[in-house]
């Protein structure tokens, strides 16, 4: 059995008050560095810094492939003409053009001098002396004497009316000589129909009627001479001792 033990305290009076602090005393050596505590966090970005050099040149990349053709470009001016070339080889001659159209009849020529006297003959194509009776609407001269005819042309059975078988172009004249002058007209009657080139329709009275044409006649043409009244019918004489009347054909092509 345990005891205790009491005892009684009377408080003394209270002692003076010491020193509020006593002396610093030298610090002591460092202690070891404590473990790192958790990283903080991030702080604001701080200003942008000033820029740096230009590095020097990358290597060249590889050639990029080639773009599409380009609009052509306007028309440049025309270059200067250049020197003639040497002349090149003479060609081949060209095929011969047809005919060209027979030109018209020259003028009459001078009249050659008078050749020695002939024996006596016919008038080549002609009627010397003959009466005509000449009707208004025309009569035909009949021509017998000296026919000199190429074989393509015929004469019908009163020597009037001469068939040209051989179509071309052909010179037609006549001439036709009266014993007196005459109100009379002369001209050619070719295919039926009187050909006004060929006529002569004189405004007086004459004695001597001659024409030349050029004409293209059509295979078996037919021609024919004639003299006929400008006013009233009347009678025609060819002279005689020379050439009546006379008609001349010539196939020019």
């Amino acid at each position: 059995m345990r005891g205790f033990l009491c005892c009684a305290y009377i408080d003394g009076a209270t002692g003076p008050t010491g020193p509020a602090t006593g002396a610093v005393g030298p610090v002591g050596p460092t202690g070891a560095a404590g473990p790192a505590g958790p990283a903080g966090a991030d702080g604001l970005p701080g200003p942008e810094g000033a820029v740096g050099l230009t590095g020097a040149d990358g290597a060249a990349g590889p050639a990029g492939p080639t773009g599409a053709e380009g609009a052509a470009g306007a028309a440049g001016a025309a270059g200067a003409a250049g020197a003639a070339g040497p002349d090149g080889p003479t060609g081949a001659a060209g095929a011969t053009g047809p005919d060209g159209a027979a030109g018209a009849g020259g003028p009459t020529g001078a009249t050659g001098p008078t050749g020695p006297t002939g024996s006596t003959g016919p008038n080549p194509t002609a009627t010397a002396g003959t009466n005509l009776s000449i009707a208004l609407g025309g009569t035909p001269i009949p021509l017998p004497n000296a026919q000199v005819f190429s074989a393509d042309i015929a004469a019908n059975a009163g020597n009037t009316v001469f068939t040209v078988a051989t179509a071309g172009r052909y010179r037609i004249s006549y001439h036709v000589n009266t014993t007196a002058a005459l109100l009379m007209g002369s001209r050619l009657v070719i295919n039926g129909v009187s050909n006004a080139a060929s006529t002569i329709a004189p405004a007086l009275s004459v004695s001597n009627y001659e024409n030349e044409i050029e004409v293209d006649l059509t295979a078996n043409s037919t021609i024919s001479l004639q003299l006929y009244p400008l006013l009233l019918a009347g009678v025609a004489v060819l002279i005689s001792g020379g050439a009546g009347a006379s008609l001349m054909i010539v196939r020019l092509s």
